[in-house]
């Protein structure tokens, strides 16, 4: 194998299936030794396996490329070390970090649990920041270093998830602080936010919660439709190969969209409108002044995304 990373060593996280198998193959494609990390899971974090991360090494060296097991849970902080070390122990060095590892609790913000909350957090945010935390060490010394965060675009605000799309949200905020604080050592930290149909994003309960979505009218059955047949993940990997190649080292903190028809960048986030008052002069907002200004300036075309549906309130 050879390609656009030869000679790299790579950490990816919750590769034992769909995205992350993906982006380990694909690293791999491009010459890549990658330490296949998953802690064998079910969807709801439960149970544990070698089974997912043996398959997908298996697969890589079958290929022709070098990879090792690790069966770590990311949510340890301590075992997010070991991830780390065991790519320095294997390849002799760390070059990408791509933190996939996730797991799923849905529910409604009035029916979730603090457990199942704290459980999807946990993974998710804290296995990323543990993750990076422990890889930037090294990468700082070595002036050098690749991270992608997976996001999903839950970030922007979700139905039934309010655990996963926090989450999430948390991530892409990580992202973008890191970059700003490892760009100087050289280091890149960029998220991606992919639409594919995996076990996470389509299993039988969210297939049933989009179901019913249509059903109470919040969605088309067009969407419903484009949604219950998204494509896999086999379109994730070369983005990502692409982000933690030496091509793109001027890339950072950005945040970009992957699915099979579409790559696309967000915006960073920023004030699209405001009004101003000289406070010196006039003294400090009053209730009725912002009651007044805000629906005539701010909130011009504002359409509320979820308005109440009260049967027989007026």
């Amino acid at each position: 194998m050879s390609g656009m990373l030869e000679g790299k060593a790579a950490v990816v996280t919750g590769a034992g299936g769909g995205i992350g198998r993906v982006i380990a193959l694909s690293l791999a494609e491009q010459g890549a030794s990658v330490v296949v990390n998953d802690l064998g899971t079910a969807l709801d974090g439960s149970g544990n396996s070698g089974r997912p991360a043996d398959a997908v090494v298996a697969e890589i060296r079958e290929g022709g490329g070098k990879a090792e097991p690790n069966y770590e849970s990311v949510a340890d902080f301590a075992g997010a070390e070991r991830i780390i070390n065991a790519c320095k122990t294997s390849f002799g060095r760390l070059d990408i970090l791509v933190n996939v590892a996730g797991i799923e609790r849905p529910a409604m913000i009035f029916n979730m649990t603090q457990a199942h909350w704290s459980q999807v957090l946990a993974v998710h945010l804290d296995g990323t920041f543990n993750c990076m935390r422990h890889a930037c060490v090294v990468m700082r010394e070595q002036k050098d270093g690749r991270i992608i965060n997976v996001a999903s675009d839950a970030w922007r605000g979700s139905v039934g998830h309010v655990n996963y799309a926090a989450a999430k949200g948390g991530i892409v905020s990580l992202t973008t602080s890191a970059a700003r604080e490892m760009g100087r050592y050289g280091v890149t930290v960029n998220t991606i936010v992919p639409l594919a149909a995996t076990r996470m994003t389509l299993d039988e309960d969210t297939r049933r919660g989009f179901q019913k979505r249509y059903e109470a009218g919040l969605i088309t059955r067009e969407k419903l439709e484009s949604i219950l047949n998204i494509p896999g993940p086999e379109h994730v990997g070369p983005l990502v190969a692409y982000l933690v190649s030496d091509r793109a080292g001027a890339i950072n903190g950005q945040i970009f969209h992957v699915e099979a028809e579409r790559i696309s960048i967000y915006s960073q986030p920023v004030e699209v409108k405001s009004v101003y008052r000289d406070h010196e002069k006039y003294g400090k907002w009053t209730v009725e002044e912002i009651a007044t200004l805000v629906p005539k300036t701010l909130l011009v075309d504002y359409v509320n995304p979820a308005p109440a549906q009260l049967e027989g309130k007026k």
